[in-house]
């Protein structure tokens, strides 16, 4: 050892040295400096750091980092649903990163990284799932801007990037989806902290699932086609929660495929190559690896799981000219184009619009038609035994009900009103307030029960890792869920208490504007 400098306090009467206050010591090799710190680990000095120009393997096991993090940890581990959880999880990544050079640092130095990552290990599996075959992901715990939604621009972005730089579609693929999986870390922990809005959360997923989708779908014509002609223009289609930026931690997206042949193009080639191209995006996304599958549903199509996968722009023409009956019109009230041929896109939007936006509004007999599938919905299709006022998505007060209430709005006054054509379920309540169709009140009550069954069906998710539209009944995991919602660790009654007060309220208004009572 090599002293370089040392620094004393002294006293002021005298001038005496008093005691040492300061010592630098420099070492020759990393073996020499191991042991200069597990001796001064065991000596009990409390405050003392090691530097080095490279990274030393077991310096922060010789320092006794993780020895010294523990007991503070052991109590916020405590604090969350579930302690154990939490240990095994930090155990788990500490193993994968123990012999980073930085890891355990951050974790001294960062005391807030420390604490959010025991919330989050104590309460979430699906959070837990997504960081442990990634645990650097744990860096962005470290400031509230890490965790905020990326936009869908610099989402897309990083796709790019990605494309450049590999050459496979499949590598291409595997990439998009290690991205998304950072992607539904950030969002899942800003969730569970509450650094970020439910609403945003949704934005943010639905972001996150486009880019993806863009990406997938590139590497999907590379795939079928490789250097070969495209046949054929392609689009992309959102429905449902994916159309209305609206997603959840369980939600698939939902979509439509349209094409269209080149000029000079075979049809029939084209339209075996445009589905070819739709299989392989599912397939590219949808199958099981390390990285989680995006679910792609394309049941909202026409004729549903029994028609063609992909239709061309003139045959769902046909089709809705045709054919269409209410329910559809008003599932296309979502539909939004997010990736493939912008012009495409444009005009199948543009086909659509008289359908879901009807120049002279809903006709009585769409009108009864709308309310008898609703009221069929709400007595077939709830699970069997469930409580249905305990059922978020169906059950009464529930997603269901605020969202068909908007759309009954949209197809009633859409064409003349152009604020009411709009994807958000939100934002047409806005909309409809602007417009005198709602009154403050009862928007502010649709709203309130829209975005708590929205919270709770994202926490449960969360929570256990897997997707239900219940809300808990089970001690733990409404202890959960609570915590996940901020209510504390002993906070599903509460939540469930309240759930059932706000959801009342949204179906007296629902029954209503929508039924007429």
């Amino acid at each position: 050892m090599t002293t370089i400098a040392t620094q004393t306090r002294t006293t002021a009467a005298t001038g005496a040295p008093a005691r040492l206050n300061c010592l630098l010591a420099e070492y020759e090799n990393p073996a020499q400096l191991l042991a200069a710190a597990e001796q001064i680990r065991d000596k009990g000095y409390r405050y003392w750091d090691c530097h080095t120009p490279f990274p030393v393997h077991g310096l922060d096991q010789a320092m006794g980092i993780q020895r010294t993090l523990l007991p503070v940890l052991l109590g916020w581990f405590a604090d969350g649903p579930d302690p154990d959880a939490g240990l095994l999880g930090f155990r788990q990544v500490s193993d994968d990163l123990g012999a980073t050079p930085w890891y355990l640092r951050l974790l001294r130095d960062e005391s807030i990284v420390a604490e959010r990552m025991a919330h989050i290990l104590s309460s979430s599996c699906y959070a837990t799932d997504l960081l442990l075959p990634a645990p650097a992901s744990v860096q962005m715990l470290a400031a509230d801007d890490e965790l905020a939604p990326r936009s869908l621009e610099s989402l897309t972005t990083e796709v790019d990037a990605i494309a450049t730089r590999h050459d496979l579609p499949e590598a291409i693929v595997a990439a998009i989806r290690a991205m998304r999986r950072k992607e539904l870390f950030r969002l899942a922990t800003g969730e569970i902290l509450g650094t970020t809005r439910a609403t945003d959360v949704g934005r943010g997923l639905t972001d996150v699932a486009t880019a993806s989708i863009d990406g997938a779908l590139r590497a999907a014509w590379q795939s079928v086609a490789g250097g070969d002609e495209h046949l054929a223009r392609f689009a992309v289609i959102a429905m449902g929660r994916f159309g209305g930026g609206e997603l959840g931690f369980a939600s698939d997206a939902d979509v439509m495929f349209v094409y269209e042949a080149l000029p000079d193009a075979d049809e029939t080639e084209a339209g075996k190559q445009a589905f070819a191209v739709a299989n392989e995006l599912r397939a590219l996304l949808m199958t099981a690896s390390t990285d989680p599958a995006l679910e792609i549903d394309a049941d909202l199509r026409p004729e549903g799981k029994s028609g063609p996968l992909v239709r061309t722009l003139d045959s769902y023409q046909s089709y809705y000219a045709r054919w269409s009956s209410p329910w559809e019109a008003q599932a296309l009230l979502r539909a939004r184009a997010v990736a493939g041929d912008p012009d495409l896109g444009s005009r199948f939007i543009a086909m659509i619009d008289p359908l879901r936006y009807p120049i002279k509004g809903l006709a009585p007999d769409a009108l009864r038609e709308m309310r008898r599938i609703k009221a069929r919905m709400e007595s077939e299709r709830l699970p069997r035994g469930a409580d249905p006022r305990l059922h978020v998505k169906l059950g009464p007060g529930g997603l269901s009900d605020v969202e068909w209430v908007a759309q009954l709005l949209q197809l009633q006054h859409a064409h003349q009103i152009r604020d009411l054509q709009d994807t958000s379920t939100l934002s047409v309540l806005d909309a409809a307030v602007a417009h005198s169709l709602l009154s403050v009140q009862d928007a502010t009550t649709l709203r309130s029960s829209w975005e708590m069954a929205t919270s709770i069906r994202n926490a449960v998710m969360l929570a256990r890792g897997r997707p239900s539209d219940m809300v808990p009944t089970d001690p733990r995991e409404a202890m959960a869920v609570g915590f996940i919602l901020g209510r504390g660790a002993r906070g599903g009654t509460e939540m469930r208490e309240e759930y059932l007060r706000v959801s009342r309220r949204a179906r007296q208004v629902m029954e209503r504007v929508f039924y007429g009572e």
